[in-house]
């Protein structure tokens, strides 16, 4: 692999500072922080130059891209859902930038509903979610431009399609929660006054309630604002409409719980919990008794049942108890479906509304079920299954028999038979199990010499569990191996888990993979000059922390909108919230010190590094580019070895969400050919 050395834009460094408990923390790359500011614009275009001229010289990059074009172009379906007289389903044809809403009455023939492949132009305005009445004749949709968390609302009436009142503007973080057909509850922020509207600092949110027809200037507050000052709010109304329920949390972590009677007039909001000690959210109603999943001194979720009237802990009693496995759940048809992860994995029991146990579901093999919520009134539900060799497959489920059969098999090119995917459990530096998923083709010699990624995320509860990934079969035709840990930090274990890998055991989760890259070596599975290790967001810090820590550890790294700068983090966007995971700055000395010590931005110095390529996006308002910004022109400027250090800079795109397939596929297919290249794979 033969490549010119990279000359890389000159950065400038200005001499700004911050103090914290008397330690002087340079910080020479703040000015990139500016998104709108011309010089970081100027400087975006230089970075993206230099990526796009590394990449255009890689001789296989267009016969990827021709293979992963080829390999997306099948038709993908949504599970169907029922609203009023139509059964509604979302499909792509294969390589249409955002899919598209269809719908049918019964076995008719199907209609396009919304179509956001004409919301713009480019493709970048991407449908974020649809609420319907409850008959079903009236719907709120929101729109995402550019990937933005920001979103606008737009009504419709179902039958032919006509907006219905104003345009709502600056909503986000928000669910629709439809009462009746006159009007639905939504969340929204003020939008940040001055400065950066995709950076500035979003501070406490409000429930509104929009009346149909009015505009939106005269919409009632009816919880949050100066009076319960809270950073996340959200409601909804239990299917039979009678209760309003209210969730307001500080943190990612934590919420209390409220409700109000809607079939009393004028009756006030009730306190079901009053702290942010752990998490509940009610499941459903039957009358004035409410179905609460709660991890309350339950670390794994349970169920339990209180009368309306009464609704305070103290009053809760055990529906289903909790077990040794993370219960989620969901209900339809009268039951409800306990959603259980064993070691990552599904596990799935219906329920009747008294807590009997009825069955367990019997799932086509180990993997990821989901979905399988509905209206009380159905006979039928629908769920998918999927695991790393197993594409997506939607089946339609009898709640009466608990029969399951393929409604939509599909269409990708794999033939699951020629791979395999197994499940290992690795010691921690403190010995601690930790279960790792590892996928590759039937019969690969474990010779130390497989290209290999390694993905991970560790942290805010988030559980990974085996997903097909079409972008995958790249990396595994080509005798590649693909490797998900799962870290402390995640959900997987419950909040034990969760727990173990936050602010000062932050460290765990970086051990915890950096474990697992020895485990890949040692075994044979692969060796340090195969392996790329890749994560995004909360997985970026993951990685950036990683190649601080062990700059040995592997041949390329790919840190994606990851948060950088742990010492600013919480001056940003939603930022301040993850403060439950991470620590702030400001908190005491022993966390700033801790933060310090491994935030990703300031633990660099001159080292020999990885092939490195960061990735944002430029309205990313989610995890600002400014982290990313900041990283790359450090890494760039400490690099002493001759491995390229570069930034993919998305235009018009935002934290992931929303991406056109085009933006999707363009991405993986730098991914695969910088990875290849580097480590020098015949393509």
């Amino acid at each position: 692999m033969d490549t010119k050395p990279i000359i890389y834009p000159a950065t400038k460094k200005v001499d700004t500072t911050n103090t914290y408990f008397g330690t002087t923390v340079p910080d020479p790359y703040r000015w990139l922080e500016d998104d709108r500011a011309a010089d970081t614009k100027e400087w975006v275009k230089e970075e993206n130059k230099v990526t796009q001229n590394y990449l255009g010289q890689i001789p296989y990059r267009d016969a990827m891209h021709a293979r992963l074009k080829q390999l997306w172009n099948y038709e993908k379906y949504s599970a169907p859902f029922k609203e009023g007289k139509y059964t509604y389903y979302y499909k792509n044809d294969g390589l249409q930038s955002q899919s598209v809403l269809w719908r049918q009455v019964g076995e008719g023939t199907p209609e396009v509903f919304l179509d956001p492949n004409k919301f713009s132009k480019d493709g970048t305005t991407s449908l974020q979610g649809i609420d319907f009445t409850k008959d079903g004749s009236m719907a709120a949709y929101q729109l995402s431009e550019g990937g933005s968390d920001w979103r606008k609302v737009i009504i419709i009436k179902t039958d032919d399609k006509t907006t219905v009142g104003d345009t709502l503007t600056d909503v986000k973080f928000s669910g629709i929660a439809w009462r009746g057909n006159h009007g639905f509850y939504y969340s929204s922020y003020d939008k940040p006054k001055a400065g950066s509207q995709l950076a500035g600092i979003t501070q406490y949110h409000k429930l509104f309630y929009h009346e149909l027809g009015t505009p939106q200037s005269t919409d009632k507050l009816i919880f949050g604002g100066d009076k319960t000052p809270r950073r996340y709010i959200g409601a909804g109304l239990t299917e039979d409409e009678r209760f309003l329920v209210i969730s307001a949390a500080k943190e990612t972590t934590g919420n209390e719980l409220y409700i109000q009677d809607l079939s009393i007039p004028n009756s006030s909001i009730v306190t079901v919990v009053d702290n942010f000690d752990n998490q509940n959210s009610v499941l459903d109603n039957v009358g004035s008794k409410l179905y609460i999943i709660t991890n309350l001194y339950s670390p794994n979720f349970k169920i339990v049942t209180v009368d309306a009237a009464n609704p305070k802990p103290i009053n809760w009693k055990d529906l289903i108890p909790a077990t040794s496995n993370v219960l989620s759940a969901s209900t339809g048809g009268g039951k409800i479906f306990a959603e259980y992860l064993k070691d990552a994995t599904s596990f799935v029991q219906q329920y009747n509304m008294d807590g009997k146990l009825e069955r367990t579901i019997t799932l086509p093999s180990v993997g990821t079920a989901g979905g399988f919520g509905t209206k009380k009134e159905e006979k039928e539900t629908y769920y998918t299954f999927t695991n790393y060799v197993y594409p997506t497959t939607i089946f339609k489920y009898d709640i009466a028999t608990g029969l399951s059969t393929v409604y939509k098999k599909s269409g990708v090119q794999f033939d699951p038979e020629q791979y395999e995917s197994k499940q290992v459990f690795y010691p921690s530096k403190d010995g601690t199990k930790i279960p790792m998923i590892i996928t590759y083709k039937k019969g690969t010699v474990l010779n130390g010499h497989n290209p290999t990624l390694l993905y991970a995320y560790g942290g805010f509860s988030i559980s990974l569990t085996p997903a097909f990934s079409t972008s995958n079969i790249i990396l595994m035709e080509h005798g590649g191996i693909y490797a998900v840990p799962n870290l402390r930090g995640g959900g997987e274990y419950g909040e034990k888990w969760h727990k173990a890998g936050i602010k000062m055991k932050k460290q765990n989760v970086f051990d915890d993979f950096i474990a697992a890259a020895d485990y890949l070596v040692k075994h044979k599975y692969t060796s340090k000059e195969y392996l790329a290790i890749s994560g995004g967001s909360n997985g970026g810090l993951l990685i950036g922390a990683t190649i601080t820590q062990r700059p040995d550890i592997c041949k390329v790294a790919f840190p994606a909108v990851g948060v950088m700068d742990m010492l600013r983090y919480n001056k940003f966007t939603a930022g301040a919230g993850w403060s439950y995971d991470y620590g702030t700055a400001e908190d005491s000395k022993e966390m700033f010190d801790y933060l310090y010590n491994y935030s990703p931005y300031h633990a660099l110095k001159p080292n020999n590094y990885p092939a490195t390529m960061v990735t944002t996006a430029d309205h990313d308002d989610r995890v600002v580019p400014a982290h990313s910004f900041k990283f790359a022109a450090r890494l760039q400027e400490y690099q002493k070895g001759p491995a390229p250090v570069l930034i993919r800079i998305e235009t018009n795109a935002g934290h992931g969400a929303g991406q056109s397939t085009d933006q999707v596929i363009n991405g993986q297919v730098d991914k695969w050919a910088f990875m290849f290249w580097n480590m020098g794979v015949k393509y």
